[in-house]
């Protein structure tokens, strides 16, 4: 049987012309077009949020035919680069829309005072023209360029409403009812651009300029024009231009505007530091690692911009019902006319409980209940330096019943220090000594990656040690590495390495290592052999030990998840188990499952999954890779540094603070229970006034109130999620 791969795919996000109404049906006729495009996988549309998200098979389309696509539905592209003249023209429009909304109110109040004054027709008409003009301006605006896309939405409701209330002599229910659904959108908009003003001013973080030196004195240069292995000056309250690392001067860094990090972190030669921080003591010359385009300030923005363009499940379906729903009170509208009319009803009181009930069922409040929530929580999400990357891992957020960590750098700093380096007694007659141990295992280490094999290598740099050149490097995940060093081949690794890679050749010592293996594992330390084979003679040289911290706060961090209702929560480590169970119990972890490769961490979430439903996998994002994007919701822990985070995991925490991850499963529980509470509201006032109206009838007004009253009630109701702490 031939298995035939999917393609590889790619996703961008075209910003488009934000439309006035409320209704998303026109940009589901969008989405269905652009689906049927060659090489289309996936399409979100929002004139809502005014974002296109396409994901594509670049082998079949490019980002210009999909540009073309999206232009030839008369949708309006605009400038992505120039952020800030987009920015300024959002705020224009909002205050252009607040401006319709006095005059809508200004029109509707003119009308009624002189009505009550019985004063000249003229200007009680001009008054209610005012209103109708004014107040149906958006919303006319938005029915008609839906109807273009052969669909229908909320927006024509209202307008059908408030024309069908002038039709019948009562043109101040229909003036009242275009003011509050002029007002309710225009604190809709307000609502979701405050959300996404939040990321988007992270954008002011950054310097427009950097002083870079050139030989030996300062330059000012564009920060587009800087290049990488470029050095530039920072001096005390400046703002650092671009990500780099340290390679002069001591100083602190006030990183919350990236990690939400409160405590100034200490950077030193050899750290890194990002740009849009602020350096707040000492000098510094950083060496830029990244340009301006791809510093992690600037891929926060970005991606959470693509999060934002990313709907929950609970607004997809939501949009997907909007059509048909609209059509449904279409429908119950003539129903409600043409019953009585046949039975010989009277028509003004009639058509006038009808109007009223079309108004009570329009769905205003559960379209807008989802995106005033969801976006409010990335937003919030983002100013603590957690990177949501859609609004369906903020809902998935909210199931997690089970918690899987790796150790080392996530529980532990990862920060592995070499502590113990112990020469078997009478290896080469005595001759070996620990430094020449230290020095053949840096040998062969320095070619690795491991985080035990960098503390070694760290430890010779430390004593000064003499390294010898290593040959024909070869490396086992998860158990051990060897290289041809001198005279003979040095093998370094635990004991199942020497137990299946070495072979069935007797090994010199072999019992006497594993002994103090074990030895050593029991005071909580990570051990390996190392042996040299020589001449198909393998004798074990001795043994390194290394130890690891546990981050501040981790017992703190599990109990916190508990308390959120997280049943079950278990370590994931290629590390040995004794290790492993030491750190567990000083953390409260439930479960262990150590010794690990990283392929078995797959397969231990996917039974974790079996059991519980929904995993939440906490990883460094680079070898927990597989495990964080197999689990329900990866997060990937300090993902400033970290591209692998940045493409593989749900959540990326763009710091290390352990208190954060309690945070992401919090803020998901809390935007499940507004939703919850929005719904509830939004469906119990259309429940509650259709059936008034259909018992007992309910003026036209009262319904207005009702029906725009829940509307502005679930929009500042999810705006409450900007506030989220924890």
């Amino acid at each position: 049987m031939t298995v035939t791969e999917s393609p590889p795919l790619s996703t961008f996000t075209i910003e488009i012309e934000r439309r006035g109404g409320r209704g998303e049906a026109g940009a589901r006729a969008v989405e269905r077009h652009l689906r049927d495009a060659p090489g289309v996988h996936d399409v979100d549309v929002s004139f809502r949020t005014g974002s296109v998200r396409i994901s594509y098979d670049e082998s079949a389309t490019s980002e210009e035919r999909l540009r073309e696509a999206v232009r030839d539905r008369d949708v309006s592209i605009r400038d992505e680069p120039d952020t800030a003249t987009n920015e300024v023209a959002s705020r224009s429009e909002l205050r252009r829309e607040a401006v319709f909304v006095g005059l809508t109110l200004l029109g509707m109040v003119t009308g009624l005072v002189t009505g009550w004054l019985d004063g000249p027709p003229l200007l009680i008409w001009t008054g209610y023209g005012v209103a109708y003009v004014f107040g149906g301006w958006y919303g006319l605006k938005g029915a008609i360029e839906t109807l273009r896309h052969r669909a229908v939405d909320i927006d024509l409701l209202m307008i059908v409403a408030a024309l069908g209330a002038l039709s019948i002599g009562a043109p101040f229910e229909g003036a009242m009812l275009l003011f509050l659904f002029s007002l309710s959108n225009t604190l809709q908009h307000y609502a979701i651009g405050r959300s996404r003003r939040a990321i988007k001013s992270l954008v002011g973080m950054r310097p427009d300029e950097a002083q870079i030196l050139r030989d030996g004195e300062e330059v000012t240069v564009p920060i587009d024009e800087v290049a990488v292995g470029d050095v530039f000056v920072v001096r005390p309250g400046d703002r650092i231009p671009l990500d780099g690392v340290v390679t002069s001067g001591e100083g602190t860094v006030n990183q919350a505007s990236l990690t939400g990090e409160s405590v100034p972190v200490p950077k030193e030669r050899g750290d890194d530091v990002f740009g849009g921080t602020i350096n707040e003591s000492g000098s510094l010359e950083i060496k830029v690692t990244r340009q301006a385009h791809e510093s992690a300030i600037t891929r926060l923005i970005h991606m959470v911009e693509r999060a934002q363009s990313e709907k929950a499940p609970t607004q997809r379906l939501i949009d997907r019902l909007e059509q048909p729903y609209v059509i449904g009170v279409f429908a119950l509208t003539i129903a409600a006319i043409a019953i009585p009319l046949a039975l010989g009803g009277e028509f003004t009181s009639t058509f006038y409980r009808s109007m009223t009930l079309m108004v009570a069922a329009s769905p205003c409040a559960v379209i807008i209940s989802t995106p005033a929530a969801v976006l409010s929580a990335i937003a919030s999400g983002g100013r603590q330096g957690v990177l949501f990357k859609g609004g369906e891992h903020v809902e998935a957020a909210a199931t997690i019943d089970a918690v899987a960590f790796d150790k080392t750098g996530t529980l532990t700093k990862g920060d592995t220090q070499l502590t113990d380096v112990f020469v078997r007694e009478g290896v080469d007659d005595g001759a070996l000594t620990d430094d020449d141990l230290l020095s053949l295992a840096a040998a062969v280490q320095a070619r690795s990656e491991h985080h035990l094999a960098r503390a070694t290598v760290t430890a010779t740099e430390e004593q000064s040690l003499e390294v010898p050149s290593a040959q024909r490097f070869k490396s086992v995940a998860g158990k051990g590495v060897q290289a041809d060093v001198k005279n003979g081949t040095i093998h370094i690794g635990n004991r199942s390495y020497f137990e299946t890679v070495v072979g069935d050749a007797p090994i010199d010592g072999l019992q006497l290592g594993v002994d103090r293996l074990q030895a050593l594992e029991a005071e909580g330390k990570t051990s390996v052999l190392v042996a040299r084979e020589q001449d198909d003679d393998i004798i074990v040289l001795g043994w390194l030990a290394f130890t690891d911290t546990v981050r501040p706060g981790a017992a703190e961090m599990i109990d916190d998840l508990r308390s959120l209702g997280v049943e079950h929560i278990v370590m994931l480590t290629g590390d040995n188990e004794r290790v492993a169970q030491q750190i567990a119990d000083e953390v409260g972890i439930d479960e262990v499952q150590a010794e690990l490769l990283p392929g078995e961490k797959v397969t231990t979430i996917e039974d974790l999954i079996e059991r519980y439903e929904n995993v939440a996998m906490v990883g460094d994002g680079v070898n927990d890779a597989p495990a964080l994007a197999t689990a329900t919701l990866g997060v990937a822990m300090g993902g400033a540094g970290t591209d692998v985070a940045l493409e593989t995991a749900d959540v990326v925490l763009m710091g290390d603070d352990l208190s954060k991850i309690p945070y992401v499963l919090g803020l998901g529980r809390k935007t499940r229970w507004t939703l919850t509470v929005n719904l509830a509201i939004a469906f119990g006032a259309i429940a509650l006034m259709v059936g008034t109206i259909l018992i007992w009838g309910i003026p036209l007004p009262l319904a207005v109130v009702g029906h725009e009253g829940s509307t502005v009630l679930v929009s500042l109701n999810g705006l409450r999620l900007l506030g989220y702490r924890g």
